[in-house]
C-alpha cells in the first residue's frame, strides 16, 4: 500500500453527515476515525470517558498525549473528527502537519440548523433502516441561526486561511456526496488507498428526516423572512462566501436619536443599561450584519459609535452568575468533573450564601486565567473572554469612536449625546448593583491574574 498521508482529519460541524462519513471510512480495512477525540464533553462518541486509554481529565491535561496516541498506528490510517468547539490547543498541530490529510465536509447551513434542533428535541442522533424517525418539528429562532452560522464561517475562514499560508490543498466534501461510491472512492484514491477499486459509502445508517423543510419548521414564513433579510452566502461553496464579519456585528445598536450612536456592547458588560438609555431617546434599529449596518451609517452622517468597559472582576462575576442561573447544566457539571470548579449540585445553588459564593468564584477566576490562556479544552466563551480581544474583533469591522468605562457613563454618555448632535440627553440609570464581597483583596489579585491583559491596556485599577 501506498500511502501519501499517514494520517487525517475531518473538519465537520454538527449534522453536517460526518457520522455517515466516518462510517464509510471505519469499513475500509488499515483505516481507523476515532470520532470526536477532542469534543470538550465526550472522549470520541457519547457515553465514552475514555479514548486510546487516555481519561478526560489526562487529556484535559495534556491533548497532545491523546494525539500522539491516535496517530501512534504503524501501517494504518488514523484520523478523528474536530469541531468548531473542539479543543483549540491541537488546531495547530494539526493543521501544520503535512502527513494530516485534510478533510473539509459542510453542508447547506439552514438544514444543519435545523436537524440539530430536530435531534436535540427527539434525542435522535443516529438512524438505521429497522428504527423508526421520531416526527417533530422545531421553531427556527433567527439571532441562535446567525449566532451559529457566524462561529462555523469564522472557524472554516480560519481552516481555508491556515491552509494557504502553509501551501496545503484540502479534501472538499458536501452533504450529498457522503452517499456518491465515486466520490468516497476517489476521496480514499486521495488519501493514499489506491489499493481499493471501489468504495461503498456505509448502509447502516439513512436520512433522518427526508421531509421539506416546510414540514420540519414550524414557522417556516418567519424562517424564510428571516433568511431573505441575509445577504446571500454559499457555505458550502468553501472558500467563496462572504468576507469576514466583526464577531458581533449582529448585535450592534442603532440610535436615529440626533446624527445617530452605535452601540457596540461587549458581552457581560452594561447591555441592558445602555440600550434601555438608548430607547428613551427613540426607536433603536438592531440585528445588524455588515451590508445593513454600513447601509445605515450612509443614512447617518455624523454617527458616533462606542463600546462599554466593565471592571474585569464585576464582569467575571456576571459571567460566574449565569454559569450558576442558566440553563447550562452540562456546562456545570463539565466545570465539576474537569475545571476544577466545585460547585454544588443544581438544586443547591439558589441556596448558596454569600461567602460560599465568593469560594466558588475564586474557583471560577482561576479557571479563567487557565481559559484564557489557552490551558483547557473549552473553547473562550464571549461572556468571559477579555475585553481587549473582543475590541479587536470589532475592529474586523471597524474600531468604535469611543471606549467609555461603566463606572463613569453618567458624565461620559451626556458628552457621546451631544457630540452625536442631540441636544437633551436621557438620563442614565444608577450604576448595576454587586455584592459587597467583590471587594476581597484575594478576589482582586485572582481577577487581575486572569485579566492582566485588560488591566495593563484599559488601565483598570485594583479595586472595582
Amino acid at each position: 500500500m501506498t500511502q501519501h498521508f499517514r494520517r487525517f482529519v475531518i473538519f465537520a460541524e454538527m449534522r453536517t453527515g460526518s457520522n455517515l462519513l466516518e462510517a464509510t471510512l471505519n469499513a475500509i480495512k488499515r483505516v481507523t476515525c476515532f470520532g470526536e477525540a477532542f469534543n470538550p464533553y465526550m472522549m470520541g462518541w457519547p457515553d465514552k470517558d475514555e479514548l486510546k486509554g487516555i481519561t478526560m481529565a489526562e487529556r484535559e491535561a495534556d491533548p497532545h498525549r491523546l494525539l500522539a496516541a491516535i496517530f501512534d498506528k504503524p501501517n494504518h490510517l488514523p484520523g478523528f473528527r474536530y469541531f468548531h468547539d473542539h479543543d483549540p490547543r491541537v488546531f495547530d498541530a494539526i493543521i501544520e502537519d503535512r502527513s494530516c490529510a485534510k478533510i473539509v465536509l459542510t453542508r447547506n447551513p439552514v438544514d444543519s440548523y435545523v436537524s440539530t434542533a430536530l435531534a436535540r428535541a427527539t434525542n435522535q442522533w443516529k438512524l438505521n433502516e429497522t428504527e423508526t424517525p421520531i416526527p417533530a418539528a422545531v421553531r427556527f429562532d433567527g439571532a441562535e441561526f446567525r449566532q451559529a452560522v457566524g462561529a462555523i464561517e469564522e472557524f472554516q475562514v480560519r481552516v481555508m486561511h491556515r491552509l494557504q499560508v502553509t501551501g496545503q490543498a484540502a479534501f472538499w466534501l458536501g452533504y450529498e456526496d457522503l452517499r456518491d461510491a465515486e466520490v468516497m472512492t476517489g476521496l480514499l484514491h486521495w488519501l493514499g488507498r489506491t489499493d481499493l477499486d471501489r468504495v461503498e459509502p456505509a448502509s447502516d445508517q439513512v436520512p433522518q428526516n427526508p421531509r421539506e423543510l416546510s414540514e420540519k419548521v414550524e414557522n417556516f414564513d418567519e424562517m424564510a423572512a428571516e433568511l431573505a433579510r441575509l445577504d446571500p452566502f454559499m457555505l458550502r461553496r468553501i472558500p467563496n462566501f462572504e468576507p469576514r464579519k466583526g464577531p458581533a456585528v449582529p448585535s450592534f445598536l442603532g440610535s436615529g436619536a440626533g446624527r445617530g450612536l452605535v452601540f457596540m456592547p461587549v458581552k457581560g458588560g452594561p447591555t441592558g443599561s445602555v440600550t434601555g438609555w438608548l430607547r428613551r431617546m427613540g426607536p433603536i434599529a438592531e440585528d445588524f450584519n455588515q451590508a445593513s449596518l454600513r447601509q445605515w451609517k450612509r443614512q447617518h452622517v455624523g454617527h458616533r459609535s462606542f463600546t462599554v468597559l466593565r471592571h474585569p472582576l464585576l464582569r467575571a462575576w456576571r459571567a460566574f452568575e449565569s454559569l450558576i442561573g442558566g440553563g447550562n447544566a452540562e456546562l456545570r457539571d463539565l466545570m465539576r468533573r474537569i475545571h476544577r470548579v466545585p460547585l454544588p449540585p443544581d438544586q443547591d445553588l439558589a441556596g448558596l450564601d454569600q461567602g460560599r459564593k465568593a469560594e466558588l468564584l475564586a474557583a471560577f477566576l482561576d479557571f479563567l486565567r487557565r481559559n484564557l490562556n489557552g490551558q483547557t479544552t473549552l473553547p473562550t466563551s464571549p461572556g468571559w473572554a477579555s475585553q481587549s480581544e473582543l475590541l479587536a474583533g470589532f475592529a474586523r469591522f471597524g474600531a468604535p469612536d469611543m471606549v467609555l468605562r461603566e463606572a463613569d457613563l453618567p458624565r461620559d454618555l451626556s458628552w457621546l449625546a451631544a457630540s452625536a448632535g442631540i441636544g437633551a440627553a436621557a438620563d442614565f440609570p444608577g450604576p448595576d448593583a454587586f455584592p459587597d464581597f467583590l471587594d476581597d483583596q484575594d478576589l482582586r489579585a485572582a481577577a487581575k491574574k486572569a485579566y492582566l491583559r485588560d488591566y495593563v491596556a484599559f488601565g483598570f485599577a485594583a479595586r472595582p
